[in-house]
């Protein structure tokens, strides 16, 4: 049964039993003996760096949406394909900014769903409440999917974007502003607004309402390098 790795195991339609003792002490040991390096994760976009890329964007209908695109998935720390999903429907203006409500996330399987605020950004190039409402105005979209395609000339497609396209809005961002698009991707949006709040000493507590986290020990994972510098005990001893 462990000769081969769990999805494979389901793929033959075997149930993973990963809550018994025997596979729970078997893994642990694979663990122990092979290590447990994370994969080569994608680099996070800080606050510099998303200046960078939206500074990039015309003012065409393509540019309007990947300025609403990128501010509002760095600002809601949505997952790429929470940020696709959302419907007009799904967001309102308040006076603070704006109620983004996440129908369904990761974490969420019964679909309960939850609300981020988004305030105005003190910089307004970077302020996702003003961009998503340029686009929205200038799309002519009032229900329905919020980001969709726009071709070559400039009609707005009726269907959403796919969670890939997120990524290739980054990486072409990235690459106008002089960055190895190679190194990032769709998540660093979401990673680089935890790694920016943790930087900028936010709550724990808070970054994990904004990202949806329900892990503590995951969270800490993706902004653990942003904080190695922060109190470090060998600053100043030589």
């Amino acid at each position: 049964m462990l000769e081969c790795p769990p999805s494979e195991h389901r793929s033959h339609g075997h149930v993973w039993p990963r809550g018994e003792p025997a596979v729970r002490e078997t893994m642990a040991g694979i663990r122990r003996k092979l290590g447990t390096a994370p994969a080569s994760k994608k680099a996070p976009v800080g606050d510099g760096e998303l200046a960078a890329l939206i500074a990039t964007l015309g003012e065409d209908l393509s540019g309007l949406r990947d300025r609403a695109l990128l501010t509002l998935g760095w600002s809601s720390a949505c997952r790429r394909s929470e940020l696709v999903a959302l419907d007009v429907a799904d967001v309102e203006l308040q006076v603070e900014g704006l109620l983004v409500h996440v129908r369904r996330s990761k974490g969420d399987q019964e679909a309960k769903g939850y609300d981020k605020g988004i305030p105005y950004a003190s910089a307004p190039a970077l302020c996702a409440v003003r961009a998503l409402q340029a686009w929205l105005d200038a799309a002519g979209i009032t229900e329905g999917a919020i980001f969709r395609g726009v071709d070559r000339y400039g009609h707005v497609s009726k269907t959403r974007l796919s969670d890939r396209s997120v990524a290739r809005i980054v990486q072409r961002a990235a690459s106008a502003a002089g960055l190895d698009p190679s190194r990032y991707g769709g998540h660093s949006l979401r990673s680089g607004f935890m790694t920016t709040a943790a930087e900028k000493g936010r709550p724990l507590e808070a970054i994990m309402r904004q990202t949806g986290h329900k892990s503590e020990r995951v969270a800490r994972g993706y902004i653990q390098h942003a904080t190695v510098f922060k109190n470090n005990p060998a600053k100043g001893l030589v």
